[in-house]
């Protein structure tokens, strides 16, 4: 069954966000210090390098909360636990907002983690045999986003007209008869044993010691693709001065170039954000 941003919310009661700094509280220590949300990979790091080498320099106390699911960061940022947060795509913050009834916007969006298909059993997605299993995102826009790399690669086809909401009802051809298997994303990685592939999310992948450039079967083009990563606050909260500076670095020539030389192409930065 197809898993909406609210039925995920349910499975994320059962994770823990880890707090990468000591104040636990609500979000805009009263120091002025920043509170920004982040799965580890690769956003956590790349607000890391932020903290560690460019902060200071542009007056920004930043604080970095990380977690391990896709709802909590964006419900903490609602609730005030947070001051921005970095991890999703535009796609997926505006199937939360509806879903939610939150009020989040995009500030900046710094870099492309590209998606990938990822298999113990096959090099190519077109060695797939009949019937079988692919494993992707069971919340609704990593669905739709896997389902379009599926057919990017030739093995399945989407009807005309499929948005970033597609579901495995919207697929119109499917020669090999796969088995669409929705999982938790952060499940993906664990499930390489049990399916023939499965389409896992960028920040998942890298966290498994997988690389989207070296190990992926199929991956994203980077080429006018929809679902770059960005930074997110409280509608209001765009022109609160710590989140322009903290938007002005992750664009900066030097986060572009600590992500080309550490990710390798495992994550694309997107020049001018």
């Amino acid at each position: 069954m197809r898993m909406s941003v609210v039925a995920v919310a349910v499975l994320a009661l059962g994770l823990t966000a880890c707090g990468s700094g000591t104040d636990s509280g609500t979000g805009g220590g009263k120091d002025g210090t920043l509170v920004v949300g982040a799965t580890a990979v690769p956003a956590g790091e790349v607000l890391t390098y932020v903290r560690d080498h460019l902060a200071a320099g542009a007056s920004l106390k930043l604080e970095i909360k990380e977690f391990t699911d896709y709802v909590l960061p964006n419900t903490a940022l609602q609730e005030g636990e947070l001051d921005a947060n970095l991890y999703q795509n535009q796609p997926y913050l505006d199937d939360f907002n509806k879903a939610r009834g939150t009020d989040l916007v995009p500030v900046v969006k710094p870099y492309l983690p590209p998606m990938g298909v990822y298999s113990h059993k096959v090099e190519d997605v077109t060695q797939l045999a009949d019937g079988a299993t692919v494993a992707v995102p069971g919340d609704t826009t990593n669905e739709g986003r896997a389902l379009k790399l599926l057919e990017a690669g030739g093995v399945i086809e989407l009807k005309a007209g499929a948005g970033a909401d597609a579901s495995p009802a919207d697929v119109t051809a499917n020669p090999r008869h796969l088995k669409i298997r929705e999982l938790e994303a952060a499940q993906l990685p664990r499930s390489l044993d049990d399916v023939d592939a499965a389409v896992i999310n960028n920040n998942f992948a890298q966290d498994a010691g997988l690389s989207p450039a070296k190990d992926a079967i199929l991956v994203e083009s980077a080429k006018d693709n929809p679902y770059a990563n960005l930074l997110a606050v409280r509608r209001g909260d765009e022109d609160d001065p710590r989140v322009k500076k903290l938007a002005e670095l992750l664009v900066s020539p030097e986060v572009r170039t600590f992500i080309k030389d550490k990710y390798h192409g495992s994550v694309l930065p997107v020049t001018g954000g």
